[in-house]
């Protein structure tokens, strides 16, 4: 496998910046995720490191080697789109196949049939095997599309929402196979997704992109509890973040503009008086809707609350999150 290391990469495309001096390394062996919104410039950092783009400056590092002259074959990476990339005239078997029987790789036949056969089964589409591309729904062209990466022994994987045409139930199914295989190969990994429970369920490291620039990279408990800003905080937790002007409660520090509030760090039974506006009973919990003042916000209580529209309670902060008028930590 590889470590992989961004210096100071920029690119644009015409007028438009889609990367600002992003620095950044992925560790040999770790579960990286691209977090950030459409635009965020996730999909453009696959594309450097693949080497299917190249920047306008900075430089790609592979086990300390610089690649800026090595084409997308030469580096070695297994790459699956968010859009499938099948062979339509092809059985699944045979698309699972192809890239072993690149002559590159010359594997062995029966190396061939073992590892096909291995990774059908992980995917559920060992039934499908014979079955041509065009026969499968979407969400198994996908399941076919990972798989053939999966095949490989790439230096590391690149995966560009992978998930995202999946249904709910096989989409958390994967996310669990995807994770487990990863750390049982050692493999490196570079994923792009928008879904912030993938980034909480999968990383070992989260970058979070905005405009092009890496706003922070850590682990995810660690961008959940210690953000550098909103945008950040924003990224991770569902239901999200509650952002409140500071000076809603007394104990705002000097130079505080906005508190933020995790829904379970809200503690209820005393402090500042709110009043319920919605209540959603989730099995086993139950988020409460509460206006404080002109201000909207969601906590978390017990799953058999009786707590109703129209009642008011007492709310205080605890493990409050304070930022500045920026938008920035304090």
């Amino acid at each position: 496998m590889a470590e992989v290391s961004l210096r100071n990469i920029s690119k644009s495309f015409g007028n438009q910046v889609a990367l600002q001096n992003v620095d950044m390394t992925v560790p040999d062996g770790s579960f990286v995720v691209l977090l950030g919104p459409t635009g965020a410039g996730k999909t453009t950092t696959l594309r450097m490191v693949s080497g299917l783009d190249k920047p306008d400056s900075g430089q790609i590092l592979i086990n300390g080697q610089d690649v800026a002259n090595q084409s997308p074959a030469q580096r070695n990476m297994a790459m699956v789109f968010q859009q499938y990339s099948l062979y339509p005239h092809l059985s699944v078997r045979h698309n699972l196949e192809f890239p072993l029987k690149s002559p590159m790789l010359r594997t062995p036949a029966d190396e061939i049939t073992r590892k096909v056969a291995e990774v059908a089964e992980v995917l559920q589409i060992s039934h499908k095997l014979d079955n041509k591309a065009t026969e499968l729904s979407g969400g198994e062209m996908q399941r076919v599309s990972i798989g053939r990466a999966l095949v490989r022994n790439p230096q590391i994987y690149l995966m560009d929402e992978p998930l995202s045409s999946l249904d709910a139930k096989l989409r958390s199914d994967l996310r669990i196979e995807l994770k487990r295989i990863q750390a049982s190969l050692g493999a490196t990994m570079l994923y792009v997704t928008h879904d912030q429970i993938e980034a909480m369920t999968m990383a070992t490291h989260v970058g979070v992109l905005d405009s092009g620039r890496v706003v922070q990279f850590a682990p995810p408990r660690e961008i959940y509890e210690n953000p550098v800003s909103i945008y950040a905080a924003s990224r991770l937790g569902s239901p999200k973040i509650n952002i409140l002007p500071a000076d809603l409660f007394p104990t705002a520090p000097q130079g505080a503009s906005q508190i933020g509030l995790r829904p379970e760090h809200i503690r209820i039974g005393q402090g500042q008086e709110t009043r319920v506006v919605r209540v959603e009973h989730l099995g086993d919990q139950t988020r409460l809707h509460l206006k404080l003042g002109n201000a909207d916000l969601i906590t978390l209580t017990d799953a058999h609350t009786t707590l109703a529209k129209g009642d008011t309670l007492s709310i205080a902060p605890l493990a409050p999150l304070y930022f500045d008028a920026n938008g920035d930590r304090i």
